[in-house]
Parts: C-alpha cells; structure tokens; sequence
C-alpha cells in the first residue's frame, strides 16, 4: 500500500487565528475543519488553560470554535483554544515599539499588558516629557497606548517600557533675565553698559573706613599744629630783626 504525503499548507503561520466547526470529539481532543485540505487537530491540552477532564464538557461536534494555529505539520495542523501570545521572549527587543493596555496602575508606574507572558512595567519617570507626580495624571487603566522596550530582562521575567522616548523633547526657552538693581540705586543693563558703569564706578573715590577717617584727621590736626608753629617762629624772628634795625638806627650816627 502506497501513501500519499500531503505537502502541509502553505497560507497558514503559527498565530494564524480560524473559525472551524467541530467535526468528532474524542479522549485525547477534537478535529475541527478549518477549511484546509489537511485536518485541524485540537489536543485536550489546548482547549483551555484549566485542566479539561472531558472535552465533550467544553465542546461539542458540530459546534463552531475559534481556534489558532500552533504548527503544520505535512499530515495535520495542530490547533488551540488558547489565545497564544503576540510575543515571546525571543521575539522582545530593546527599542522596539509595541501596543499594550494598562492594567494597573501604582505609585511608581503602571503595568501595560502588550501580549508577552508578563506585563510590561512603565516607571513613573518614563510616562512623559517633564516632571510627573502621579501614573495616574497621565494614564488610566483600559488605555491603549504606545510604548518602546527599554530593556527585556528574561531571568527575571520583566519587561521595562517607556512611553516618553517615543514623545519629542521638550525644549526650555531661556528667557532675558530682568534688569537688577545695583547697590547705587540704579538697574543694571546689558553686558556694555555694566563694563561702563564699572570704569564710571572706579572714578569715584571710594569711601574712608573709620580709621582711615581718624589717620587722616591726626595728619591734618599735625600739619596744622606744624604749621602754625612755623608761623609763630617766623612772626618772632620778623620781630627781632626790626628790633635789632631800630636799635642800631639809634646808635649808628646819620648823615645828617
């Protein structure tokens, strides 16, 4: 007896999502036709993620099910209930971009299931631009929202996403500080005008401390004291010689 291989499908890839119908139940499963020329294999394993004693408990021949596909084979295409992931670890990579919806939130972040086995975890500083005090004033649980992978750490099951590297920077404007007043009273303008004030500034003789103010008034009071001695000696010695000219005018005999 010669067997005939059949070249497995060529249109169905693993995730392919079908609706088929219930062709016959049995211990070990179900086969469902999913319009392929090979028959759709459905294992008691896979009808859903809780233990099934019996599949005629969940269901039934001629019953329509949705189902995805898990490998093709050449004889047969192997089927589950179980909706599979969008990701596996393999297929997570820094940087790239995903959908998800938020389905928790805390203080320090929110939690975005984006179809890996765990959620995805945004930091709180990494939900927007700028500063944010609470998850919740930018997010809300049910959102769908778009994020990049920031690291995939696979030993310890953790996801970490960023919302704000997919938001452009916020640009700070610097704004012309206002003009300051000076210790004069006066305000102080641009760079120029400051250099100008300083040169006008160091024109002014600066202001004496106290004791530079006491030094100065002991020279002036020794000057003046000196001086008026100097007066005194010349207003004596201006006396003296008119006497001393009276006085031989009187002994020295005239011409007369």
């Amino acid at each position: 007896m010669v067997t005939t291989e059949i070249s497995p499908s060529t249109e169905l890839n693993p995730k392919t999502k079908l609706s088929g119908k219930v062709v016959k139940t049995t211990l070990a499963g179900a086969l469902i036709d999913v319009g392929q020329p090979i028959p759709g294999v459905l294992h008691i394993s896979q009808i859903q993620k809780d233990p099934v004693n019996k599949v005629e408990d969940v269901i039934k021949e001629g019953q329509t099910v949705d189902v995805w596909v898990r490998k093709v084979r050449k004889d047969r295409v192997e089927l589950t209930m179980i909706e599979p992931l969008m990701y596996e670890w393999k297929d997570l990579q820094p940087e790239m971009v995903v959908k998800g919806k938020i389905v928790r939130l805390e203080t320090y972040g929110a939690f975005v299931d984006i179809g890996a086995e765990r959620p995805g975890m945004i930091h709180i500083s990494e939900l927007a631009q700028g500063y944010v005090k609470n998850a919740g004033d930018v997010v809300k649980e049910g959102q769908e929202i778009e994020a990049a992978i920031l690291n995939v750490d696979r030993k310890k099951r953790q996801i970490r996403l960023s919302m704000k590297a997919l938001q452009p920077e916020i640009v700070k404007e610097e704004k012309e500080k206002p003009a300051r007043e000076n210790k004069r009273g006066g305000k102080k303008g641009k760079k120029v005008e400051t250099v100008e004030m300083t040169v006008e500034e160091k024109s002014i003789e600066p202001e004496l401390t106290g004791m530079q103010i006491a030094w100065q008034t002991a020279q002036d009071r020794a000057k003046h004291d000196k001086d008026r001695k100097t007066k005194r000696i010349k207003s004596a010695s201006t006396e003296q010689e008119e006497l001393l000219s009276r006085t031989l005018k009187k002994r020295l005999p005239t011409g007369a």
